[in-house]
């Protein structure tokens, strides 16, 4: 809707398969962690750059789905950040999963509140 009304959007994504098979109409990537999408914390100089970078994106990308590969890296000198698995310490705060019906329900009332327009 926000498209169609002419405002438009980009993604920054940090989850580059997910990304291609969503296609939303412009996206950036960054290979950082999950939920970095605008760099490291306190780093306020690689943030303002990616941001600046992101934004630009607006003016370059000329194709519906179009991604951006920014040229940021994390660490140039250690990689391990993609062998680990952040799920194992995030998993411990999530409330459990609902039971399937229940998750359905939640998710058909979901669909239907948002199905129209929010005053």
């Amino acid at each position: 809707m926000v498209e169609e009304a002419d405002i438009p959007t980009l993604c920054m994504t940090s989850a580059l398969d997910i990304t291609q098979a969503v296609k939303p109409p412009r996206a950036v990537f960054l290979n950082f962690p999950l939920g970095h999408q605008t760099g490291k914390p306190n780093d306020r100089e690689l943030q303002r750059a990616i941001v600046r970078d992101a934004l630009g994106a607006f003016e370059t990308i000329r194709t519906p789905g179009e991604i951006v590969k920014l040229p940021y890296v994390w660490d140039p000198n250690d990689s391990s950040w993609e062998q680990f698995d952040y799920t194992k310490e995030w998993s411990k705060n999530m409330p459990p999963r609902p039971p399937r019906d229940e998750a359905d329900g939640m998710e058909a009332d979901r669909r239907s509140r948002f199905s129209k327009p929010q005053a």
